[in-house]
C-alpha cells in the first residue's frame, strides 16, 4: 500500500485546495473529469493539465504543469504507469506538495524519488472514493 491512511487524510485535508489533475480534458466518459467533478463538489480548486490545454469544468487548463502560472499544492495523476514518473518528477520541480497516483498507476521509483524530495505520495488510490468517507 503506497500512501498510507494519515497521508491520504492529509493530503485530502490540509496540503491545499488547487490540484492539478493531469490527464483531465473534456472527454466526459474519462474517470479524471468524474473525480474533478467530486473535488471541486469538496472546495478543491481542479486545474485541468492536458496538451489540449482545455478549460474543464469552468476552469482553465493548462498544456504541462511548468505552464501553469500559479501554485499547485497535489497532482493528480491520470496517465498511464509508464508516463506517471515523468508526471511526478515535473510536480517536484514545480514545487507541489503532494502527488497522488490514481487507481492502477503504480511506479514504485517514481514513489521513492518523490518521497525522497519531501512530498507525501499516494499511489493506486482514488480522491473520489477517499474524500467522501472523511466527514
Amino acid at each position: 500500500m503506497y500512501g498510507d491512511e494519515a497521508t491520504v487524510r492529509r493530503i485530502l485535508t490540509a496540503t491545499g485546495d488547487t490540484w492539478a489533475v493531469v490527464g483531465l480534458s473534456n472527454n466526459t466518459t474519462r474517470a479524471a473529469y468524474g473525480v474533478a467533478s467530486v473535488l471541486q463538489r469538496f472546495g478543491k480548486r481542479v486545474v485541468p493539465v492536458h496538451p489540449k490545454a482545455e478549460t474543464v469544468h469552468g476552469e482553465q487548463g493548462y498544456p504541462s504543469l511548468a505552464a501553469i502560472p500559479f501554485p499547485v499544492d497535489v497532482v493528480d495523476v491520470f496517465v498511464n504507469s509508464e508516463l506517471a514518473g515523468g508526471v511526478a518528477d515535473d510536480a517536484v520541480a514545480a514545487g507541489a506538495k503532494a502527488v497522488w497516483f490514481q487507481l492502477g498507476v503504480i511506479d514504485e521509483s517514481a514513489y521513492e524519488r518523490t518521497r525522497a524530495a519531501g512530498l507525501d505520495m499516494v499511489m493506486d488510490r482514488c480522491p473520489a472514493i477517499e474524500i467522501p468517507q472523511l466527514r
